[in-house]
């Protein structure tokens, strides 16, 4: 029966791979589809193929978090283990663009950085002979099967971190028991951010042994030095006594709800300022065409003058890394991705710096944090545009609900943290486990070879 069952898992991670490849005919083509729009996503492209710059020197350690939210999320972890490390290199892999310049942005060149390769077994065996990472670390929701088994064949210890399974993604993995049971079989660790990701994982067949819960990392996050200056110099800019809220990380489809509840706002509040950040770069043009078509008078963040006009209705944030200053500097944030099925985006650095957030209906990739917000008053739900631009008018004209939204906003973060000190621990005794399998197997050898009296 066990090796019918290995024989059926084999099989499967053949087919797995070979549906890879034809994803990634569709994910090229993607690809150059996003790069005629934002230029970035056209450069490096054999980096995704494993043909990465040749790893001399240290040892390595690989981190791979896929986009700006979890480079953000681990940016405490890797300068732990670059302090913890310092003989070793760190290289963080990503996915996209965006994320390759948040690693810029938060460690310049203290770290080493490419883009992860494809989960293809050619591409990921290139990748690991070139970078010979000693100590892999993967982050949230990135279950790739090959990375896996190869890395657990190369007895590289591997480390998934913060992991989340949102009740989708525990829909679709439920499809394929046997081949999902063996992938969560390999790695070293696996650290659920909550019960909730912990009983779907044992359920979908990983070890109980392998599994612990450490919480979310992002409550361990610290907004960026000087952020507060930054803000408060943003909404003297913008106008001190006008309302002003942010749309954060929206999407395709969600941008004319937000414009629509902005509108009805306005019959309320005509001095309001909408700061809307659609999600993805490559997305500024079109959105800020979206909102001139719809009557607004729209400046580029990157283009604004200094005070910004008062007849100025939207400010479409169009540069990188500055949503944290922008969350400082509005009344209250909606988090975008959630009117839309998209599933919604982190509301942790909204709330860090204190600012109210609201979300919509559709939340299933961040239930925990945001059933937590809910709970504790740190945050709104709401149905639709007409409900969105209700929820911003009571938290606008009610200085006293706002101010009850930020204490518990405050209050979450401080009650949550701890995942970052329970992560480096787990990181510690795994090494540790890790060197002490190293040297039995050493020793095991010595034995073996040597003569005997």
């Amino acid at each position: 029966m066990l090796a019918r069952i290995k024989h059926l898992v084999y099989a499967k991670n053949i087919l797995y791979s070979a549906g890879v490849y034809v994803l990634v005919i569709w994910a090229l083509a993607h690809l150059l589809w996003r790069g005629l729009r934002y230029a970035p996503y056209l450069r490096r492209w054999h980096e995704r193929f494993g043909f990465v710059e040749r790893a001399n020197g240290k040892d390595v350690i690989w981190v791979h978090a896929v986009s700006v939210g979890e480079v953000r999320t681990v940016a405490r972890l890797v300068d732990f283990l670059k302090t913890e490390f310092p003989d070793k290199s760190i290289l963080i892999t990503t996915m996209t663009p965006t994320g390759s310049e948040q690693v810029r942005q938060l460690h310049g060149d203290s770290v080493l950085h490419c883009y992860a390769p494809y989960d293809l077994p050619g591409s990921v065996r290139r990748f690991l002979d070139r970078t010979r990472p000693t100590l892999a670390f993967v982050i949230e929701t990135e279950f790739w099967p090959n990375i896996l088994r190869l890395c657990e064949e190369r007895d590289i210890p591997t480390l998934l971190l913060n992991v989340r399974v949102s009740p989708k993604s525990f829909k679709g993995y439920s499809k394929f028991p046997n081949f999902i049971r063996h992938m969560l079989e390999r790695p070293t660790l696996i650290a659920a951010q909550s019960d909730h990701d912990a009983e779907r994982l044992l359920t979908l067949g990983a070890p109980e042994t392998k599994v612990t819960v450490t919480g979310n990392l992002k409550f361990d996050l610290r907004p960026p030095d000087g952020v507060d200056e930054v803000g408060r110099s943003l909404r003297n800019r913008w106008g001190a006594s006008r309302p002003v809220w942010v749309a954060a990380s929206t999407h395709d489809g969600e941008e004319p709800k937000v414009l629509e509840a902005f509108g009805i706002f306005l019959e309320s509040h005509p001095d309001a300022l909408l700061i809307l950040v659609p999600r993805h770069p490559e997305r500024f043009a079109s959105v800020e065409k979206l909102c001139r078509r719809a009557g607004y008078t729209v400046e580029l963040h990157s283009e604004s003058r200094e005070p910004l006009p008062a007849e100025s209705n939207i400010l479409i944030g169009d540069t990188m890394g500055e949503l944290v200053g922008m969350y400082v500097a509005s009344d209250v944030a909606f988090i975008g991705g959630s009117l839309v099925r998209h599933g919604g985006h982190n509301l942790v650095e909204a709330m860090a710096v204190g600012t109210p957030c609201i979300f919509g209906p559709h939340v299933f990739n961040f239930e925990q944090s945001s059933r937590t917000a809910l709970e504790y008053g740190a945050a709104e739900q709401v149905r639709d545009p007409r409900d969105l631009a209700e929820t911003v008018a009571r938290y606008i004209d009610d200085p006293d609900r706002r101010r009850r939204a930020i204490e518990a906003a405050v209050q979450v973060i401080e009650d949550n943290r701890g995942s970052l000190q329970i992560t480096q621990s787990l990181i510690n005794e795994s090494i540790s486990q890790a060197r002490a399998s190293a040297d039995a197997t050493r020793l095991h050898s010595v034995s073996r070879f040597s003569p005997r009296g």
